[in-house]
């Protein structure tokens, strides 16, 4: 009996062994599947946080995966490329344990991508060593090549491609033209034996952006009536009318636009593969708001068959360069689906126009925020000079985890100097230095507002450890510094030292220069700074400069020559220039003179007390008492408030 159920399980067993086989293959082809598609869904994960910046993140998950494939390991080899991490690109690339051709196009490619002889000759070294190429191969090294200045290497490379596309030679003629060899371009674009769409428009491009714009027309002229290319033929078009419009030939760039068949009817095939697109008219469009046409801009913007979210951009950018912020108002309203670019065009509009309520309430009401969200707005407190308001939204902007840059800290920077408040200056400075690299405007600001709180010695530091470029800008702002403090030595030493570096002053420059010699008292000096502004640096005087030459003579008592000096403007004197002569006519009790000061003055700002208290100032310290009462009773005649910080002298 035991022997009978041994053989009954025996068979048992052998019948069931193909099922068995057959679940365990099922199984394992189960598991290999969800392992594959498992794989992928990484794959695909690291690919879409490498395009979105967050490399740490991706580089997390690519070490997460215990079974990697080729595409795992390129993908991650291409995030570090991009970023130009070249030893993490080099040493995952090391480490692969199966390479594909992709994987050594990608190294050759990063290496070629880093400027500098070291990475040019790594990445020829790898190409050299490719257990086997394809076209991408040999065109990188000679995009690399072009791209480092090595135009004889490229060309050499090229010559010796065992076979050459159409793409080959696309990246020579865009070689010749980054080293700006416009002639070798042309010449080369000439005897192509193909050219497919991007041929000409590579050209066109190349010359644009070495201001060929001319021959470029011609060329496109020439080359785009032929049969080939039609579908690219209205990119190039588009480059060259967006050229135009960048260096002001809006002429030209209408005359192009005109040649382009409109988007509307029918034509032939090459007639429809050629015709106005979206960008045509946006780049059009553009030509006319750079050079401030904001009619012809809007009669093309009416014209558009349809409208993409840059031609309302650039529509209401264009009203609000012209301060016509209602008008871009009512298309931002219009506006299907405005953007972030949108909304922070319509704040800048009402900041510039000193509507901050109206670009607060915009601000709050914005889906979603950026950096220039921030930055324009509290620029635009800034500008207006609600100094408080900007701080608010500073904290605010902090506090919501947004980050300053160089924007935000150069415009609080300037909150600073307006409160002159240097402990939240002393704040922000140490922000700066924690977050981001000074760049001039930062720099600048920083020494404005050391010297306006009147710490001259911290702004001088500051200028000192800008070891690279100083603008004119940053010398204007250290030289101004010494000037306000009345001190002229420091200042007119630093503006010797300014030109023996052959750095050029401007007006700006004189009137800081001219302001320090009224402050010592340096009549001579000050009138020489004067003559060389004109006859050196062939800067003509503005009224500041007279003002300030005025203010220099009549510290003095020069004043006669001071009066004399004031006729003889090219244009009528302002209120600095009256205040001036009036200011030292009181210091030198000249009574006649400073009428004729108060007088100008009364005219220009009827409402201000500043010249009758003036005035009457002068006659009571010569005792004069009824022409300084005349003065009161002439004052209040006109019904003129005294202004805070004018006082009557007491008799």
């Amino acid at each position: 009996m035991a022997t009978l159920y041994g053989r009954l399980s025996r068979r048992n067993i052998v019948q069931s062994l193909p099922r068995i086989r057959c679940c365990h293959v099922s199984a394992s082809l189960t598991h290999n599947y969800d392992s594959s598609r498992l794989l992928h869904q990484s794959n695909k994960k690291i690919s879409n946080l490498i395009r979105s910046s967050r490399l740490s993140e991706a580089r997390a998950l690519f070490d997460s995966i215990k079974h990697r494939n080729t595409v795992t390991w390129n993908s991650m080899i291409s995030g570090y490329v991009h970023r130009r991490e070249i030893a993490k690109a080099r040493q995952l690339f090391d480490e692969m344990p199966q390479r594909d051709i992709v994987s050594w196009n990608l190294i050759v490619s990063g290496y070629f991508s880093c400027r500098g002889s070291r990475f040019v000759e790594e990445g020829r070294k790898l190409f050299d060593v490719m257990p086997q190429r394809d076209c991408v191969s040999w065109n990188t090294v000679i995009s690399g090549y072009a791209k480092n200045g090595r135009m004889d290497q490229a060309l050499k490379l090229f010559n010796a491609m065992p076979e050459r596309n159409v793409v080959s030679s696309n990246a020579v003629i865009t070689g010749f033209l980054l080293n700006g060899d416009v002639d070798s371009a042309v010449g080369f674009f000439r005897v192509m034996p193909e050219r497919d769409s991007a041929s000409l428009s590579a050209l066109i491009s190349g010359l644009v952006r070495n201001g060929e714009l001319d021959m470029a027309a011609g060329i496109l002229r020439e080359y785009g009536n032929g049969d080939d290319g039609k579908d690219d033929l209205v990119h190039a078009y588009n480059t060259l009318i967006a050229g135009y419009g960048q260096r002001g030939q809006v002429e030209e760039a209408r005359l192009l636009f005109d040649e382009i068949p409109d988007d509307r009817g029918d034509g032939d095939e090459g007639q429809r593969r050629f015709r106005r697109n979206v960008v045509s008219w946006n780049s059009m469009m553009m030509c006319y708001v750079k050079a401030g046409d904001i009619v012809s801009a809007r009669e093309l913007f009416g014209r558009m068959v349809e409208w993409d979210t840059c031609s309302w951009n650039t529509m209401i950018s264009g009203y609000v360069q012209i301060s016509n912020v209602d008008e871009a108002s009512k298309l931002f309203r219009e506006m299907p689906s405005p953007d972030v670019l949108s909304w922070n065009s319509i704040i800048s509009g009402f900041a510039q126009k000193g509507d901050l309520n109206l670009a607060k309430n915009f601000f709050e009401r914005m889906p979603q925020k950026n950096l220039v969200s921030w930055n324009s707005i509290i620029a635009g407190y800034e500008k207006n000079e609600d100094y408080k308001g900007a701080i608010r939204l500073f904290s605010q902007m902090q506090l919501e985890g947004e980050r300053p840059d160089r924007h935000t800290l150069s415009s609080v920077l300037s909150v600073c100097t307006g409160l002159v408040d240097l402990y939240l200056g002393k704040q922000i400075h140490q922000l700066v230095t924690k977050t981001v690299l000074p760049d001039s405007p930062i720099n600048n600001s920083l020494i404005t507002m050391y010297s306006r709180c009147g710490e001259i010695v911290d702004a001088r530091t500051v200028f000192n450890e800008i070891k690279l470029y100083k603008d004119v800008i940053t010398w204007n702002a250290m030289i101004g510094g010494y000037a306000s403090h009345g001190l002229a030595a420091e200042a007119l030493e630093l503006f010797k030292l300014m030109k023996r570096l052959k750095i050029h002053p401007t007006y700006i420059t004189f009137i800081s220069v001219l302001n320090a010699c009224a402050h010592a008292g340096l009549v001579e000096e000050g009138k020489t700074q004067f003559k060389s502004m004109i006859s050196v640096y062939g800067i003509e005087p503005q009224v500041e400069h007279f003002a300030s030459l005025v203010d220099i003579l009549g510290r003095q008592g020069q004043l006669q020559e001071a009066m004399d000096l004031i006729n003889t403007m090219p244009f009528k004197p302002d209120k600095a220039v009256w205040g001036a002569l009036l200011g030292s006519c009181r210091v030198h009790n000249n009574v006649e003179l400073a009428l004729v000061a108060a007088d100008a003055l009364i005219r220009l700002e009827p409402e201000s007390s500043a010249p009758y208290v003036l005035l009457y100032n002068m006659y009571a310290n010569l005792g004069q008492w009824d022409d300084a009462e005349s003065m009161r009773v002439l004052m209040e005649g006109k019904n003129v408030k005294k202004q805070a910080g004018y006082s009557w002298v007491d008799s």
